[in-house]
This record gives structure tokens, sequence and C-alpha cells, in this order.
């Protein structure tokens, strides 16, 4: 279809595609560094990044040669047997977080069911089959039906019913909450360091502190989804670094394949308590997989893009702050490269429309917001590019 001119592959895809989302009317084909380009060959600067999943930008060299070299050695030699990327991989993870083992899977979804699995077999081995997962308001956990169950996303309340039994949802950053709504059929509480999909929220430390301790005095589990907020994309490798505390279990994907599918979960030894058969995956740890992993993540670390990304987040921020008094823009908020900010009016998706226009890919989260998760390695001359459009953009919608 490589021919086919653009109006050709749009009425492809709307014969062919399931609809799902409204997309603009555009065809992406290639992507280099910060940039998308068209089919028409429009250049877009990417301040979305696959919702913080091209984390080194796209196409980056040390992924494209991994996946070659990998390509012609091992692809997939099923889950059946244990490859040598799996064990370099979960090695690699263990030796620099607080966990002691590891399950890879390809999506945040589906390592988030398999964290909700593991606590809930804990529970049942160490708790007289406690089940119950308190989650907060606003969290994103993912598209399954158990997940969305997981999720507090008042859209989702009565979709798809009846809905996986087993979770409670509270309200965010409210210890007292989270108190109440534990009892004995309390197996963990799960949440997001900082919501993204909810409005980029951050936790507050004490109150990240509180849920620690409550969980050890309630011998329950926390399980943080760092699905989003993992990588370096928050200012250390892993978000809850910044607290002070260490979770039992902690879910990855995004940026850990840098726009490769690629998930995992971590977790303390005493919670890893799967019998065989509890848990499985076709595509789980495979080679190709792994050796994409390895790559993103020793390059990560190798050019400290937890340190830059606190460098870059506070440079945006401080141009954008530099424009809030005039266009009104309000909580210019994150960490790191996970930002957003407020719009004195609901205009979020005519702002992600016109930028599109222009050249800029931005994200709405909520009808008043903006989100940027521009991939780690975005420069200077990247942001204020950034910020030219974006003044242009919002002095045409908020005159």
């Amino acid at each position: 279809m490589t021919g086919m001119s653009t109006s050709k592959l749009l009425e492809a895809a709307k014969n062919h595609l399931v609809y799902v989302t409204d997309r603009p009317a555009v065809v992406m084909q290639r992507g280099e560094g910060m940039y998308l380009f068209d089919t028409e060959g429009k250049r877009y600067l990417d301040f979305v990044g696959g919702w913080a999943v091209t984390a080194l930008g796209h196409c980056p060299i040390v992924l494209v040669e991994a996946l070659k070299e990998q390509a012609e050695i091992l692809v997939n030699c099923s889950p059946a047997f244990f490859n040598t990327g799996m064990i370099a991989f979960a090695e690699l993870l263990v030796r620099h977080s607080c966990f002691d083992q590891v399950w890879f899977g390809n999506t945040g979804a589906e390592v988030n069911e398999a964290a909700i699995k593991m606590a809930r077999k804990y529970g049942a081995l160490h708790k007289k089959g406690a089940y119950e997962i308190i989650t907060t308001d606003h969290s994103f956990h993912g598209r399954t039906l158990a997940m969305m169950s997981a999720t507090g996303k008042p859209q989702w309340a009565s979709l798809f019913e009846p809905k996986a039994a087993g979770f409670t949802h509270v309200p965010f950053n409210d210890l007292p909450a989270i108190q109440k709504a534990i009892s004995d059929k309390t197996i963990a509480i799960m949440l997001e360091p900082i919501q993204g999909e909810g409005g980029v929220n951050i936790a507050d430390e004490g109150y990240m502190k509180g849920i620690r301790r409550l969980c050890d005095e309630q011998k329950i589990l926390l399980i943080v989804d760092e699905v989003q907020t993992g990588l370096g994309r928050c200012g250390t490798l892993f978000a809850y670094q910044q607290y002070g505390i260490e979770p039992d279990i902690m879910t990855l994907a995004k940026g850990i394949g840098a726009g490769y599918p690629l998930a995992a979960v971590l977790a303390k030894e005493k919670v890893c308590c799967f019998a065989a058969g509890d848990h499985g995956g076709t595509y789980g740890g495979n080679s190709l997989g792994m050796a994409v992993g390895i790559a993103v993540v020793e390059e990560i670390i190798k050019r400290d893009l937890s340190a830059y990304a606190v460098k870059m987040g506070d440079y945006i921020k401080a141009k954008l702050n530099a424009e809030a008094s005039r266009f009104k823009l309000t909580g210019i908020r994150g960490r790191g490269l996970l930002l957003a900010f407020d719009l004195p009016k609901e205009a979020g998706k005519e702002i992600v429309g016109k930028a599109l226009g222009k050249g800029l890919l931005l994200n709405s989260p909520q009808p008043a917001s903006i989100r940027l998760m521009p991939p780690l390695i975005v420069e200077k001359e990247h942001v204020d590019e950034m910020i030219r459009i974006l003044k242009s953009t919002l002095e045409e919608v908020l005159p």
C-alpha cells in the first residue's frame, strides 16, 4: 500500500480498521528522532512520544541495531524455555531497583493484570483469601476488562457491565480515604505515583509514605503502576525512588521498549507466589523483546537520561511560565518530562487539532489541560520550536 495516495489510504482505513477512536486525517509513514513524517512528507515535532513510549525518540539506532542483531540469532523459543536475554534483562532491572524477580509481558494492561493476580494469590496464601484492591479516582491501568474495572475513570463506570469485581476506588492523595476503605478483604493498594491520563496529578510524599505505613501495619501489598512514570521520565529511573519507599510490586511498559511492545512486572521475592500454570503468555520474555529492552534501559542509564529529564523539564516549565499570564495558563506542573498545564477554558481538543496543523503533536488528557511527554532526548531547540508553535496556536484559540 506504500504507493497509494493519502486519500486512498484513509479510505482503506475507514473500510478495514475497527473504529475505536477519532484520528486526524493524516497517515504517519516514518519517524526520526523528535519528528514524525506523514505520507505527504509533512514533518511533526512530537511532544506526545506515543504517550510516553518513544523514550529515545523515533527509530533510535540502539533499538534498530538490537532488533537487527537479535533477529538473526533467535526471535522466540517459546516461554517454555529460558533464553539468555530473559535472564540478562531480569538481572539488569533487579540490579537497578528494589525488587527481586521479574515477569515479562507485552503491554501495560497485561502486566497490571499479572500484578493483580500475584496479589490475589498472595492473599489466598497468606491473608485468609483477601482479594480486594484499592485504587484511586482518575487513575488509568489499562483497557482489559479487569483493568477498566481497576481504573478510576468516570467515563468507564457504566461500560461493558458487569465489571470485574474486587476493586474499590478512593480519591487520589487522600490518605484517610484509603485508611477507611481497608477491610479484612483488602490485599493491596494500587496507584500511579503520577497520574498521567488523569491530568498529571502528583502523589504527595506524605501520602506515599503513609500508604507504605498502612500496608505494613495491615500486612497488605503496595503496587505501583509505573507504566508511564518509569524508566527515567520523571527524573529518577523509577518514580517510587523519589518518595523514600519500597513498593512490593511495580509494573513497567511504554518507555521500557522505546516503541517496541514490551512490559514487565517486578516484585519482592515474598510476593512471587505463582505456581506452575498460574500465569504466562506466548510472547512474554521473547528474545527479540529482551534484546530491545536491554539496549534501551542500558542507554537510558548510560546517558543518565533521568537527570537530563529534570533539566529539560525545568526548561519547559520556565518557558511555559513566561507565557502563563498572557494566556491565563495555570497549574504548570509535572516532574521530569511528564508535564501538563491548565487552560482558562475547555479548549484542549481544539488546541491539539490546530497544533497538529502547524506541525506539533500535543495531547489533551482532560478538556481544559494539555500534557507534554516528549522523548527523553528532547533538546532546547525542540522546546523553543514547540513553544513557538504553541504560542501561535494559543493566540488563535485564546485571543
